[in-house]
């Protein structure tokens, strides 16, 4: 039985989700160039992930048709009809892809994403960044029309600037329909949204923000401060500037600082990092981070089980104000 925790609205719609959900582009099975980037995971791996996810509380899972050219979505799909979940039971975001594509793609092919998705209905739809071969408007009129038909239940955007944001839950509003959410990068290694104006943006539109890599790959967990040799055994991941040694002296106060504020309420650096993370913007912001360990599943969801002191929330702002 999944445990109760405290839910919270997404955006202006109805959806009532964990203040974290499961980021799954770790399900990729290698398939495609995205799906490289990390290490192959089995069906079995996955659906304990999901399983441990699930009954820690969380209630909705992000995936997309760039995270492995659709195999993530149907690995959700296979775990959750082990687990017995019934359409509707857990709420699913999923994106379109539309490098190279026009808006008319983006409506010919959500049958492929529902099919995927092997019945599950997507409660959220998202454009996954703002560059293809179509203008916004056309595209949220395409959003608008999936919405109407009962496609999808709601329409939301990734990588969109604050301008970019704001012109498109606009075009949205024409059909009657709101933005709810624009997923985006956040962290405390990168707090950019907070000086370009898309958080206070989001927050003046009534617009959820998604944030992902909320752990930045990994590195607030400390893990590659502590043990640098772990870099050797990430792939790809090892060759991002964060990870470089210059830059892992620099967060180290950072996370020495995470470390211990986690002593006092017994948890991991990292737990800290997402707890603050979905608490220093009030119910604004909600993360998804991955797992692609049993283990990191069951770390992300100690984020949910202790609450930090505006004290605390205000030292961790200032130790990592240089990520702003």
């Amino acid at each position: 039985m999944s445990e109760i925790i405290p839910l919270r609205k997404l955006g202006q719609s109805d959806l009532l989700i964990s203040a974290i959900g499961l980021g799954t582009w770790q399900f990729s099975k290698q398939n495609g160039f995205a799906g490289k980037y990390w290490e192959f995971l089995s069906d079995e791996e996955i659906l304990k992930i999901i399983q441990t996810s699930l009954d820690g509380g969380i209630n909705w899972i992000d995936t997309a048709e760039l995270y492995g050219k659709g195999e993530s979505e149907k690995a959700i799909a296979r775990a959750l009809k082990v687990l017995g979940k019934k359409p509707g039971e857990v709420i699913i975001a999923t994106k379109w892809w539309p490098m190279f594509r026009t808006a008319s793609h983006l409506e010919n092919s959500i049958n492929k994403r529902l099919e995927a998705l092997g019945g599950y209905p997507i409660d959220l739809y998202q454009i996954h960044q703002p560059y293809s071969l179509s203008n916004m408007a056309d595209e949220m009129r395409a959003m608008g029309r999936l919405v109407k038909q009962g496609k999808i239940r709601y329409a939301g955007v990734s990588n969109y600037s604050a301008g970019q944001m704001e012109r498109a839950y606009i075009e949205l509003s024409q059909y009657g329909i709101k933005l709810i959410s624009n997923q985006v990068h956040y962290n405390l290694l990168n707090r950019k949204i907070e000086s370009n104006g898309i958080l206070r943006k989001a927050k003046e539109l009534g617009i959820g923000i998604i944030a992902y890599s909320p752990l930045a790959q990994g590195l607030l967990t400390g893990k590659f401060h502590d043990q640098p040799e772990l870099l050797e055994k990430i792939g790809m991941r090892k060759y991002r500037s964060a990870f470089k040694k210059g830059n892992l002296l620099k967060s180290k106060p950072l996370i020495d600082l995470l470390k211990s504020i986690g002593l006092k309420y017994n948890v991991s650096a990292g737990q800290v990092a997402l707890n603050w993370l979905i608490s220093y913007s009030g119910e604004t912001v909600v993360a998804i981070p991955g797992a692609s360990r049993l283990s990191q599943a069951q770390d992300n969801l100690g984020c949910l089980h202790f609450a930090l002191s505006q004290d605390e929330l205000r030292q961790i702002d200032t130790a990592s104000l240089i990520y702003k």
